[in-house]
């Protein structure tokens, strides 16, 4: 083989190299990203769990989950190898998924104190929560799929580099899913878990829609304007008091020396 690929080539048969990779070696790339995924999906759930609950945890998990099955879906679809890049690319997916996961669960979780004295359902404050993060979310993800997709454009079209596109599009399908299940898995996932709780259970069924969805949101912005603004203002008195020390101790008049006696 050696010799006629450099027939072929026109080059010395000692200027070719053959290389022969058995299928041993994708099991093993196989086995070490599903053990990075584990290892991955442990330490984020006793994170989540630590930070927040052992709820958010777990919709947080299955959100993770829904995003490498619908990514691995795509990558086997397609036929691409699986490589080493392929798991960074899935660790990758799985740290942006993460973090919008993070984000809506903060404002769920903020949202919950703040309606803690008013009888409203999980699902209403669920909704609420993810309509204040939802611009945000969209926003973030375009922003980060943008680079993405001129890797995309320049591996596959200019440069024709398979790795830089397989990559690409691992870490595209990734973006979009992970944006998806942080809206539409994990947080309905945790509405449910938490509603069986006995402080929203007879409230489960209370839907808001429309007028009262809208009054719901305005009144959760309207809450958390009048926190920073008390917050600003408490600041500004305390800078305020400062100063007038400050101007107290540099505006009081000398004290008279005492005179010595001779």
């Amino acid at each position: 083989m050696q010799v006629a690929l450099a027939e072929k080539a026109g080059v010395e048969a000692q200027d070719v190299s053959v290389a022969r990779v058995s299928s041993s070696w994708g099991r093993s790339i196989t086995e070490k990203a599903i053990r990075a995924l584990l290892v991955f999906f442990l330490l984020v759930s006793l994170y989540i769990a630590w930070r927040f609950e052992w709820k958010m945890a777990l919709a947080a998990i299955a959100a993770m989950a829904h995003d490498v099955l619908i990514s691995v879906g795509i990558y086997a679809l397609l036929r691409f190898e699986v490589t080493p890049a392929t798991v960074v690319a899935f660790l990758t997916i799985l740290g942006y998924s993460l973090y919008d996961t993070v984000v809506v669960f903060d404002k769920v979780r903020e949202n919950i104190d703040r309606f803690a004295s008013s009888r409203i359902s999980m699902g209403n404050i669920v909704n609420v929560s993810s309509n204040q993060v939802l611009a945000r979310s969209l926003n973030t993800t375009l922003s980060s799929a943008l680079p993405v997709v001129s890797l995309l454009v320049v591996g596959s079209i200019i440069m024709g580099a398979t790795s830089l596109q397989e990559f690409a599009i691992a870490l595209l399908v990734g973006m979009l899913t992970g944006t998806y299940s942080s809206i539409f898995v994990a947080t309905p996932l945790y509405a449910v878990m938490k509603n069986r709780e006995q402080k929203y259970a007879a409230v489960a069924d209370q839907v808001a829609k429309g007028a009262e969805m809208a009054a719901l949101f305005e009144h959760s912005t309207t809450r958390a304007a009048q926190k920073a603004a008390s917050g600003e203002v408490a600041a500004s008195r305390e800078a305020q008091v400062l100063k007038n020390t400050a101007s107290n101790v540099l505006t009081h008049p000398p004290r008279p020396r005492k005179r010595r006696r001779r």
